[in-house]
Protein backbone atom coordinates (compact mmCIF):
# COMPACT_ATOMS: atom_id res chain seq x y z
CA UNK A 1 0.00 0.00 0.00
CA UNK A 2 1.04 3.91 -0.99
CA UNK A 3 2.29 5.84 2.36
CA UNK A 4 2.60 8.48 -0.05
CA UNK A 5 -0.96 8.26 -2.08
CA UNK A 6 -3.17 7.87 0.89
CA UNK A 7 -2.29 11.32 1.90
CA UNK A 8 -5.02 13.91 0.46
CA UNK A 9 -3.71 17.02 -0.99
CA UNK A 10 -4.16 20.42 0.43
CA UNK A 11 -5.34 23.09 -1.90
CA UNK A 12 -4.40 26.58 -0.67
CA UNK A 13 -6.10 29.80 -1.29
CA UNK A 14 -5.97 30.89 -4.09
CA UNK A 15 -5.57 28.28 -6.63
CA UNK A 16 -8.00 26.37 -8.35
CA UNK A 17 -8.17 22.65 -9.50
CA UNK A 18 -9.87 21.37 -12.67
CA UNK A 19 -10.41 18.06 -13.22
CA UNK A 20 -11.44 16.00 -16.24
CA UNK A 21 -11.33 12.54 -16.73
CA UNK A 22 -8.06 12.62 -18.56
CA UNK A 23 -6.24 15.87 -17.21
CA UNK A 24 -5.65 17.62 -14.45
CA UNK A 25 -5.08 21.79 -14.45
CA UNK A 26 -3.61 23.65 -11.82
CA UNK A 27 -3.86 28.18 -11.87
CA UNK A 28 -2.49 29.64 -8.87
CA UNK A 29 -0.79 33.09 -8.50
CA UNK A 30 2.61 32.26 -10.03
CA UNK A 31 0.64 30.53 -13.23
CA UNK A 32 -1.18 27.33 -14.21
CA UNK A 33 0.04 24.18 -15.61
CA UNK A 34 -1.42 20.95 -16.65
CA UNK A 35 -0.33 17.55 -16.66
CA UNK A 36 -2.86 14.42 -17.78
CA UNK A 37 -3.84 11.41 -15.51
CA UNK A 38 -2.46 8.26 -16.10
CA UNK A 39 -5.16 4.96 -16.47
CA UNK A 40 -5.74 3.12 -13.34
CA UNK A 41 -5.45 6.11 -10.72
CA UNK A 42 -9.05 8.12 -10.22
CA UNK A 43 -8.47 11.64 -9.00
CA UNK A 44 -11.39 13.55 -7.07
CA UNK A 45 -11.87 16.93 -5.59
CA UNK A 46 -13.58 17.21 -2.07
CA UNK A 47 -14.06 20.67 -0.44
CA UNK A 48 -9.79 22.19 -0.33
CA UNK A 49 -8.23 18.66 -0.97
CA UNK A 50 -7.80 16.47 -3.97
CA UNK A 51 -7.81 12.32 -3.15
CA UNK A 52 -6.18 10.09 -5.28
CA UNK A 53 -6.76 6.36 -5.10
CA UNK A 54 -6.01 3.25 -7.42
CA UNK A 55 -8.90 1.99 -9.65
CA UNK A 56 -7.64 -1.77 -8.97
CA UNK A 57 -4.67 -2.96 -6.32
CA UNK A 58 -2.57 -4.37 -9.46
CA UNK A 59 1.01 -3.82 -9.23
CA UNK A 60 1.07 -1.07 -11.69
CA UNK A 61 -1.72 1.44 -10.17
CA UNK A 62 -0.04 0.56 -6.79
CA UNK A 63 3.05 1.92 -8.55
CA UNK A 64 1.57 5.11 -9.99
CA UNK A 65 -0.67 5.99 -7.30
CA UNK A 66 1.87 7.57 -4.82
CA UNK A 67 3.84 8.96 -8.50
CA UNK A 68 0.33 10.50 -9.14
CA UNK A 69 -0.10 12.08 -5.90
CA UNK A 70 3.30 13.64 -5.53
CA UNK A 71 2.79 15.07 -9.33
CA UNK A 72 -0.37 16.80 -8.39
CA UNK A 73 1.39 17.94 -5.05
CA UNK A 74 4.19 19.51 -6.97
CA UNK A 75 1.55 21.25 -9.51
CA UNK A 76 -0.13 22.91 -6.18
CA UNK A 77 3.35 23.78 -4.69
CA UNK A 78 4.79 25.07 -8.13
CA UNK A 79 1.67 27.52 -8.73
CA UNK A 80 1.85 28.85 -5.25
CA UNK A 81 6.28 29.51 -4.79
CA UNK A 82 8.47 28.78 -7.70
CA UNK A 83 10.76 25.87 -7.41
CA UNK A 84 14.70 26.85 -8.62
CA UNK A 85 17.85 24.16 -8.61
CA UNK A 86 21.17 26.24 -8.20
CA UNK A 87 24.27 25.50 -10.43
CA UNK A 88 27.50 26.31 -9.77
CA UNK A 89 30.43 26.89 -12.56
CA UNK A 90 34.18 26.16 -11.24
CA UNK A 91 37.16 26.44 -13.52
CA UNK A 92 38.96 28.90 -14.64
CA UNK A 93 37.57 31.20 -17.59
CA UNK A 94 34.22 29.51 -17.08
CA UNK A 95 31.10 31.87 -17.53
CA UNK A 96 27.40 32.03 -18.30
CA UNK A 97 25.44 34.63 -19.33
CA UNK A 98 21.86 35.03 -19.69
CA UNK A 99 20.67 36.85 -23.37
CA UNK A 100 17.22 37.33 -23.89
CA UNK A 101 15.37 33.62 -22.88
CA UNK A 102 18.38 31.98 -23.77
CA UNK A 103 21.54 30.75 -21.10
CA UNK A 104 24.90 31.23 -23.03
CA UNK A 105 27.75 29.14 -21.42
CA UNK A 106 31.50 29.64 -22.04
CA UNK A 107 33.33 26.28 -20.23
CA UNK A 108 36.24 25.96 -22.07
CA UNK A 109 35.17 24.69 -25.65
CA UNK A 110 35.84 26.71 -28.96
CA UNK A 111 32.61 27.57 -28.73
CA UNK A 112 29.79 29.09 -26.58
CA UNK A 113 27.14 26.74 -25.80
CA UNK A 114 23.51 28.16 -25.78
CA UNK A 115 20.84 26.34 -24.53
CA UNK A 116 17.54 27.93 -24.70
CA UNK A 117 14.13 28.19 -22.05
CA UNK A 118 11.28 26.25 -22.43
CA UNK A 119 8.16 28.17 -21.64
CA UNK A 120 7.63 28.45 -17.97
CA UNK A 121 10.79 28.61 -17.38
CA UNK A 122 13.47 31.42 -15.89
CA UNK A 123 17.45 31.81 -15.82
CA UNK A 124 19.73 34.05 -13.63
CA UNK A 125 22.97 34.65 -13.16
CA UNK A 126 24.67 35.32 -10.06
CA UNK A 127 28.73 35.43 -10.43
CA UNK A 128 29.30 31.90 -11.10
CA UNK A 129 26.02 30.91 -9.47
CA UNK A 130 23.46 29.53 -12.49
CA UNK A 131 19.50 29.21 -11.01
CA UNK A 132 16.89 27.89 -13.43
CA UNK A 133 13.20 28.67 -12.10
CA UNK A 134 10.11 27.61 -12.97
CA UNK A 135 6.40 26.16 -11.46
CA UNK A 136 6.74 23.01 -13.14
CA UNK A 137 9.50 20.91 -10.97
CA UNK A 138 10.26 18.22 -13.48
CA UNK A 139 10.70 20.79 -16.20
CA UNK A 140 12.83 22.95 -13.84
CA UNK A 141 15.53 19.76 -13.05
CA UNK A 142 14.93 18.34 -16.23
CA UNK A 143 17.10 21.54 -17.63
CA UNK A 144 19.14 21.95 -14.82
CA UNK A 145 20.57 18.14 -15.56
CA UNK A 146 20.74 19.38 -19.21
CA UNK A 147 22.64 22.39 -18.34
CA UNK A 148 25.11 20.18 -16.17
CA UNK A 149 25.12 17.53 -18.63
CA UNK A 150 27.36 20.38 -21.14
CA UNK A 151 30.13 19.94 -19.03
CA UNK A 152 30.06 17.49 -16.01
CA UNK A 153 32.71 17.98 -13.07
CA UNK A 154 35.62 16.07 -14.05
CA UNK A 155 37.26 13.70 -11.16
CA UNK A 156 40.78 15.43 -11.31
CA UNK A 157 40.50 19.38 -10.93
CA UNK A 158 36.82 19.49 -10.13
CA UNK A 159 36.28 21.82 -13.11
CA UNK A 160 32.99 21.96 -14.67
CA UNK A 161 29.23 22.76 -13.40
CA UNK A 162 27.67 21.15 -10.74
CA UNK A 163 24.44 21.63 -8.27
CA UNK A 164 25.44 23.95 -5.68
CA UNK A 165 26.55 21.51 -2.62
CA UNK A 166 27.29 18.74 -5.04
CA UNK A 167 30.53 17.50 -3.95
CA UNK A 168 32.79 15.46 -6.11
CA UNK A 169 35.67 13.20 -5.03
CA UNK A 170 39.21 14.29 -6.69
CA UNK A 171 41.35 11.51 -7.67
CA UNK A 172 44.92 11.51 -7.30
CA UNK A 173 46.35 12.12 -10.58
CA UNK A 174 49.22 9.57 -12.29
CA UNK A 175 51.97 11.15 -10.30
CA UNK A 176 50.91 11.10 -6.72
CA UNK A 177 49.52 7.72 -7.48
CA UNK A 178 53.12 6.33 -9.02
CA UNK A 179 54.93 7.82 -5.88
CA UNK A 180 52.88 5.74 -3.35
CA UNK A 181 52.77 2.53 -5.28
CA UNK A 182 56.56 2.73 -6.16
CA UNK A 183 57.95 3.27 -2.73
Amino acid sequence: MSRVGKKPVQIPTGVEVKIDSEMISVKGPKGSISKPIPVGVLVEQKENEIIVNPVSMSKRNKALWGLVRMIISNMVEGSVKEFEKKLELQGVGFRANVQGNELVLEVGFSHNVKISAPEGIKFAVEKSVIIVSGIDKELVGQIAATIRRVRPPEPYKGKGIRYLGEYVKIKLGKKAAGAAGGA
